[in-house]
């Protein structure tokens, strides 16, 4: 680890003006940062602590949803008596992740930027053209287990691997920014993240300075909620494929479909054309065929993650039929 100087701002607008520089971080529980720090993959001049700042708190908003402030611990979130009731869909995708250590350390605003596990990514003897723009995605032709078949170029296949976000996704969440100029902006979670395209180094839409202060969730919806992970062990790995829904039903027909994954895709991945295709119609394995069908029309697989395209159907059919028995 490269040596670096520290700061630690007494508020929130001090800290963006600190961290406007192209070598300063944010940490706060540090989870992700300081393991690439450690590797030299992240070199920061200097880390901006923010760990103190007032930005732990869950509150009710006017519109009826939640506002969930940065800092505010996944453990802490997952266990929140109105985020369980209101919200399983995110409790069930925080336990999901990490380990319990890890999850009381890590933090909201972190869990929704952590950097890919891309084994090439983390290894610097290798082309990464998320580490070095134009230097070559080694994944590609490589070891692709865990690596993404939807939303991908030919400048990057890894994938997004937070399971929170999925969930947050689904959920249509939005995401409060504080920019240095001192003023907040509020953007849907969607906006927040970037396809690889030729710029794969590129990861979400912050600029230097722009610090996440808050997700504000919007009233619960309607339907029931599930998160489902698959995995190669049963605690502690990241997604091959995962799946929040929020499926409501009206006589015997789906009125509403909200559908995210994780594991696939270089962010976490939402397909309206998928929910359109169920919403008005009765569950059946038909429909949930068709529904795989749309969502895999644009996959892009390699040799070692070609397995995904039917473990994405059959998990996203067990999950579509879960969420509709007994929903009505």
């Amino acid at each position: 680890m490269r040596a670096f100087d520290y700061q630690r701002p007494e508020s929130a607008e001090a800290a963006t003006r600190a961290q406007s520089g192209a070598e300063a971080r944010f940490i706060a529980g540090g989870t992700n940062l300081l393991d690439l720090m450690k590797l030299e993959i992240e070199t920061p001049r200097t880390l901006i602590d923010i760990s103190r700042l007032p930005l732990d708190g869950i509150a009710p908003t006017e519109a009826g949803g939640f506002s969930i402030g940065a800092l505010v611990t996944n453990a802490a979130l997952a266990a929140d008596p109105s985020v369980r009731r209101l919200y399983p869909v995110l409790s069930r995708a925080l336990l999901a992740g990490a380990s319990g250590q890890l999850r009381n350390k890590a933090t909201t605003g972190g869990n929704l930027l952590q950097r890919t596990r891309c084994y090439y990514f983390y290894n610097p003897a290798t082309p990464c053209n998320k580490r070095e723009p134009g230097s070559g995605c080694s994944a590609i032709g490589g070891h692709t287990r865990i690596h993404a078949i939807l939303g991908t170029s030919p400048h990057c296949i890894a994938t997004h691997p937070s399971d929170m976000a999925v969930a947050m996704m689904a959920l249509e969440a939005e995401v409060e920014i504080l920019g240095p100029d001192g003023q907040t902006r509020t953007i849907p979670l969607a906006d927040l993240y970037r396809l690889p395209g030729d710029t794969p180094h590129i990861e979400t839409s912050l600029a230097p300075g722009d610090l996440i202060t808050a997700v504000i969730l919007p009233p619960p919806p309607p339907g029931r909620q599930l998160y489902r992970k698959v995995r190669d062990r049963a605690s502690y790995a990241f997604a091959l494929v995962s799946v929040a829904a929020i499926i409501a039903m009206e006589n015997g027909r789906i009125s509403a479909a909200r559908l995210a994954f994780g594991g696939l895709a270089p962010m976490p991945w939402r397909d309206r054309e998928v929910e359109a295709l169920l919403i008005g119609e009765a569950p059946s394995p038909a429909l949930f065929a068709a529904a795989a069908d749309r969502l895999l029309a644009t996959a892009r697989t390699e040799d070692g993650n070609a397995f995904k395209s039917p473990l994405a159907r059959r998990t996203l059919a067990s999950v579509l039929a879960t969420a509709c028995a007994g929903n009505s």
